[in-house]
Formats: C-alpha cells, structure tokens, sequence
C-alpha cells in the first residue's frame, strides 16, 4: 500500500460567543470552550496507481483529512504513513512526491505566462533539464497547450488555466497527486480533455485522491469511492458497489395511451407526474416485480412507450450522506 491511514483523528477547540452586548461583555472573563470533531478515527489504505474518489458534504472532514495528508494539518491522534513518509513530520523530503491541483487555488503566477511558472519549479525541484522538457513537451501535446503556455496567465481562460495547473502539478514526477474539484466551472469540452489527462497520468501509474461534487468525475474517472460524513467513513468500495447499494431500486419512464392509472402502490414512488398520460418512478424491483408492475399498467391503461435504467449515482450518494442507512447495507473494502 502506498497509502495507509489508521484512526485519524483532528479535533479543534473553538469558543462560543453570545449575541448580546451583556454576553460578549462577560466571555471576556470566562468564555465556553466548545470543542469540534473533524475528523473521527477514519482508516483506509490506497495501492499504487489507484484513483480514488473521496466524497463528503460540506463539513464531512474531508478538506480536513486531506491537509493532513498533504502535510498541512497536524492530526489530534492516528497513524499516516504515506511512502514511508509521515506528512507532518517529514514534509520537506515528502513534498518532492506529491503533486496538489486545487480548482478554486492557483498554483500560476498571474501576470507571468505559465511557462516561466514551470521553469520556477524545475529550479525548485531541481528537475535535470532532460527530463523537464521530455515531461514539458509530453503533457503541452497532451492537452493542446503548446502556445497557450507563453501568454500570461491572466489572459487564458478557466479551462487552459486549469490545464496549465496540471503541468505545474506534474513536472516534477510526483507518485501522489491530490486533486481539489479540479473541474470545478469548466465546459464539457474542457472538461472532457482534463479529464482524460488524469486517466493518460493514471495509467502510467501515477495515484489520484480526487475530491469533487461534480459525480460525472467520479463517474468517469475512479473504480473506488470513500465517502465520509460527520467525520466518520461510512462507505469504502467500488463504483458498482456504491451504485447497487440501494439495491434492486430502478429509474423508470412511461407512457400511455390512456390516462395513467393509480401508482400509489407497493414498490413504486412517482419522482415526477409529466402529464396525464406520463411519469418517471423509482421501481423496487424487489417489491413490485418488472412483470407485475407492466401487467398492472397494461391492465388499468395501454403502455405505449416505457425506458428502464439504473438510478442516478447522486441518488446513491444523497442516501448515504443522510445516513438513513448507515449501519445496514453499506459495503466497506477489506
């Protein structure tokens, strides 16, 4: 395992204040100590070369346990051993690799083109010339960028900034790179080239921890997701095991001749009544059978037209950030 975490824990101590003149007058002689849990006892281990989701709401502890990671935060208790490496206490030696691409921090130099950003890093890195332009001229043909690099930063748009943020990222080779919403405000098409990149760097063996609320990356990007909420991990497995943790539950879309018959029954939950003769459901094949739901329809009205498919992953993810069902059915990696 190149990555390995064990009961992580960071625990803050802030003070509560009151609202009126008479309470901040007197929490200046004693205030109240309230203290926060962040982050709470969470473990997991990541092999070389994987990509890796790790999702949360707002407020799960993941920004959290990523600077630790990163070396940034010192943690309350736990274990991080990353490459041999504890971030906090080895960071000079361990920053050399790892890589960090934030989609709302810049890491370029505003009014400077890119390049010179990148001839900064080789200095800090102590790149060999060889193999800063081996790498340079790789990644500049990869993502198009060749010319775009020498005009200054601030006259490129969000989508050839964000390219040039991988390069600056990448340049020096790191083992672990930490990806922050790295699509955040970009269009398809960018999207789509960023995108590739991290697969192309993914398959030559580079680690990703990807953080996003964008699921169409974690959809097209990663085999495996870590969700935590409240500071506590509550799923740890694969995509398609995340995705069939609601289990037998399917999307459907029909339509009628007739006007739609009663759907208030077992198994079936109307997500949206488009008009008299169509609707879009959610099915639980394990209460309503797919036969049984069609026989009713084609018995109270005429199918005419009818699409089945597997729930959308927000759907998934939304149902284990309420934490409705948080100790039964979730599937965690040994």
């Amino acid at each position: 395992m190149i990555i390995n975490v064990e009961n992580l824990t960071k625990t803050y101590t802030s003070y509560e204040r009151g609202n009126t003149f008479k309470e901040a007058f007197l929490s200046l002689f004693a205030r109240k100590m309230k203290t926060v849990e962040a982050v709470k006892g969470i473990s997991f281990s990541i092999k070389k070369g994987e990509l890796v989701g790790f999702l949360g709401p707002n407020g799960a502890g993941k920004s959290t346990t990523l600077k630790i990671l990163t070396g940034i935060l010192f943690p309350t208790s736990g274990k991080v051993d990353i490459m041999g490496y504890t971030p906090w206490k080895d960071r000079k030696k361990y920053v050399a690799h790892i890589g960090a691409v934030f989609g709302q921090k810049s890491q370029l130099l505003w009014d400077i083109p890119p390049i010179d950003a990148f001839y900064l890093n080789k200095a800090i890195y102590s790149i060999p010339d060889k193999i800063f332009n081996e790498k340079l001229a790789s990644m500049t043909e990869l993502l198009s960028v060749q010319e775009l690099i020498k005009k200054p930063t601030r006259l490129l748009s969000l989508g050839e900034r964000m390219k040039c943020e991988f390069i600056m990222a990448m340049l020096h080779n790191p083992e672990i790179v930490f990806l922050d919403e790295p699509t955040i405000g970009l269009d398809v098409i960018a999207k789509d080239k960023i995108r590739e990149f991290i697969l192309e760097m993914n398959s030559q063996g580079v680690t990703f921890i990807l953080t996003t609320h964008d699921l169409g990356d974690i959809e097209r990007l990663t085999e495996r997701v870590i969700v935590i909420n409240h500071g506590e991990t509550v799923f740890d497995n694969s995509i398609d095991a995340l995705r069939s943790h609601l289990g037998t539950k399917k999307a459907v879309s029909i339509t009628t001749s007739g006007p739609l018959p009663i759907l208030d029954i077992p198994g079936v939950e109307v997500k949206n009544r488009l008009s008299e003769y169509s609707a879009e459901l959610e099915l639980d094949v394990s209460l309503m059978e797919l036969n049984r739901f069609i026989d009713y329809i084609n018995r109270n009205s005429t199918l005419s037209d009818m699409s089945l498919q597997e729930l959308p992953i927000e759907e998934v993810i939304k149902d284990l950030y309420s934490g409705t069902d948080k100790n039964t059915g979730i599937t965690y990696s040994d």
